[in-house]
């Protein structure tokens, strides 16, 4: 293998420092469809909330290239013999392995929509499918970005082409390469780490660190127990870093992600939207559908609403004259909870405009999810982290429910729900 790297550059940034781009990888990023993630902010309307989330999936993009550069070689370092003697690897095939890795880590979001996770609800069906933006990243990368991957020196190189990149985003990879998926997409990846570091730092809380070295230096490939085959998973000395990893998400979605005012303005957002796109939806696949897809971005929304083509809500987010939080309840609500919330509910009537749940899960438990623990014991037994920490296994899905109404309503709808005590 002969790589390009005369034309190697070194990209600044405010989270690792350094993120080194190659060749290749730069005259990708120079492709319009990926210049567009400049233009797709990382948190949609957080800024409402936190200034400072101005952020894109441009730099995060980056920045998860970088983490799981890191992590392949930490994993490649710790599973050497492993990888070798029970996968069949040769020191080429991990060269190889580490530019796909690369390259599907820094093309993992290009099919994000405006304003990222706020508008995905207006993603279309295709046939009987519904699609996501994975499904959008996937097709951009296999058909918008073929000649770009394909025509570069090092598509020869290394024997990657753009169907080898989009297949172990999307899963569809067939060989051994497949075994690194979990670095892009899982309980434990570089999108994860990266996301998790980098709103925090831009929205200026803490919430989201956590001891990110040390989880990256205890990588390791165990076998577990189930018997599916190699996993990625962590030496027993990682176990407290991927505590953080898991608490992390846990603070950052309740104090910033599921933010009050953040879910307003994403209420607004996806009305505004559904005055905007065509039947109220993005594209579908199909046709020139994705070509017209890559064409909306945080940018073109804005003048839309700048315009004045975006209702109502375009109007509340251009005045700052958003919904008001009247109600909420705990996070891990009782049946009690609910049953005061559902009456809340039909007591205000038409003065709720919006209501919210949050629904989430911080932790899959299920067994082929659940991160795998090397112990350090004679036996090196693999557990699931859930069964070394009682912090994750006790950690309970939230489902924070919320009730709002308008903001001149506001301190009648709050006499009603006293007048119910």
């Amino acid at each position: 293998m002969t790589p390009q790297h005369e034309r190697d550059i070194e990209v600044r940034c405010p989270l690792h420092g350094f993120v080194t781009v190659r060749d290749w990888e730069r005259e990708i990023i120079n492709h319009p469809a990926y210049q567009r993630l400049k233009r797709i902010r990382q948190l949609a309307l957080t800024d409402q909330v936190y200034p400072g989330a101005m952020h894109t999936r441009f730099e995060h993009s980056l920045g998860v290239m970088h983490v799981a550069s890191e992590m392949f070689d930490a994993i490649t370092k710790n599973s050497k013999q492993f990888l070798i003697n029970k996968i069949g690897f040769n020191d080429d095939a991990l060269k190889r392995d580490r530019v796909l890795v690369r390259l599907t880590a820094l093309l993992h979001d290009l099919g994000h929509s405006p304003f990222s996770h706020a508008s995905e609800e207006l993603f279309p069906k295709q046939g009987k499918v519904q699609l996501e933006h994975e499904d959008y990243s996937a097709e951009i990368i296999r058909r918008t970005l073929r000649d770009v991957i394909n025509s570069h020196p090092d598509s020869d190189n290394y024997q990657i082409k753009a169907d080898d990149v989009a297949s172990l985003l999307d899963g569809k990879l067939t060989n051994r390469s497949l075994i690194w998926r979990d670095l892009v997409t899982g309980q434990l990846d570089a999108d994860r780490i990266d996301y998790l570091l980098r709103d925090s730092l831009h929205a200026g809380v803490d919430y989201g660190r956590f001891d990110w070295r040390r989880l990256i230096r205890c990588l390791v490939f165990v076998q577990t127990n189930e018997g599916t085959g190699p996993r990625i998973g962590l030496m027993q000395g990682g176990l407290h870093a991927a505590e953080g990893l898991v608490l992390a998400r846990y603070f950052m979605f309740t104090q910033v992600y599921f933010h009050k005012t953040r879910e307003a303005f994403n209420c607004h957002l996806k009305g505004a939207l559904k005055e905007i796109l065509p039947d109220g939806k993005f594209p579908t696949l199909e046709g020139d559908g994705l070509e017209e897809y890559l064409k909306w971005d945080d940018w073109r929304v804005l003048g839309e609403l700048a315009a004045d083509h975006a209702g109502d809500h375009g109007r509340r987010i251009r005045d700052r004259d958003h919904y008001r939080m009247i109600y909420q309840t705990p996070e891990v609500p009782t049946p009690a909870d609910k049953e005061r919330f559902a009456a809340i509910r039909d007591k205000l009537g038409d003065l709720v405009m919006h209501d919210a749940r949050s629904g989430k899960a911080w932790y899959k438990l299920s067994e082929d999810q659940d991160i795998p623990i090397l112990s350090e014991n004679p036996d090196a037994r693999v557990l699931p982290l859930s069964e070394h920490s009682a912090a994750v296994k006790g950690l309970k899905q939230t489902d924070t429910m919320m009730l709002y109404c308008l903001r001149e309503n506001k301190t009648e709808a709050e006499q009603i729900i006293l007048n119910m005590e």
